[in-house]
């Protein structure tokens, strides 16, 4: 998929909470709708997946705002490890900026660490009409081991930190900020959703980094929830992207006939 061809881009900077640029792209086509993406854990906004999603919505006529959290990409800050609440709280400096412009947020959408950033999101603010969680973590005490070794707890009371390669780079996790993580409980967040609040959850059933489960466990709590497994995709959908990208613009899709269909009446 070629996600340069027929884009408007323009670059915004937008002020967060504390004062920090956050950078995004802006696939602008007029709406006045806008649907915002949010990328996962140590990525940016030109991850794969948001650039792909953002041309298939911006084909579809409606503005697509694709940014980097703080400490991230191009935008300004300190990365650190769990902070699920502060990039909640970019999100909803995102959200009032375009609000500000007269324009509206109707969906938000998220991968992975960002499938749990948005769903965060629509149980503290009840604002957004409809939430896309791309194989968001369930239980977040999960997959820590993977990372950062089975015996992390100890080595983060002993020395107060566990400094972490990941490739040619590289992350330190302070023990306030793995404490973060441990105590965010995406199924007290999910309760909080507003019931009219309409989710899409979509997984791979061969995510090795977030099993399939996880899915499962959010359409069991979720009000208003659909899931959609995609058979044989990775947790980065690859050689997956072209079914993603179909399966989210339906449930797009799908909001806008119903939006419709409330104008008509």
């Amino acid at each position: 998929m070629d996600s340069s061809q027929g884009s408007t881009q323009q670059k915004i900077v937008i002020l967060n909470s504390h004062n920090e640029k956050l950078v995004g792209l802006l696939h602008e086509t007029g709406s006045t709708e806008i649907v915002v993406l949010c990328h996962g854990f140590r990525s940016n906004k030109n991850f794969e997946i948001m650039k792909n999603v953002a041309v298939a919505i911006e084909r579809e006529g409606i503005s697509a705002f694709r940014f980097d959290f703080s400490g991230n990409g191009e935008s300004e800050g300190s990365f650190y490890y769990g902070n699920y609440n502060y990039e909640a709280d970019d999100l909803h400096s995102v959200i009032q900026y375009f609000s500000n412009l007269n324009r509206v947020v109707t969906i938000i959408l998220g991968h992975s660490k960002g499938g749990d950033v948005v769903l965060l999101y629509a149980s503290k603010y009840h604002d957004i009409p409809n939430v896309i969680n791309l194989s968001g973590r369930y239980d977040l005490k999960k997959g820590i081991g993977e990372r950062l070794g089975e015996d992390f707890l100890e080595r983060i009371k002993q020395q107060g930190y566990i400094d972490v390669k990941d490739g040619d780079s590289g992350y330190r996790v302070t023990e306030e900020s793995l404490m973060d993580r441990l105590n965010t409980d995406m199924h007290e967040a999910c309760l909080k959703i507003d019931k009219e609040c309409r989710v899409l959850t979509v997984h791979g059933s061969g995510d090795e980094t977030v099993p399939v489960e996880d899915a499962k466990e959010f359409a069991k709590i979720i009000a208003n929830h659909e899931l959609q497994i995609v058979e044989g995709a990775d947790h980065c959908y690859t050689n997956y992207q072209s079914q993603l990208v179909l399966t989210v613009m339906e449930f797009i899709k799908s909001h806008c006939e119903e939006k419709n269909d409330k104008t008509c009446n």
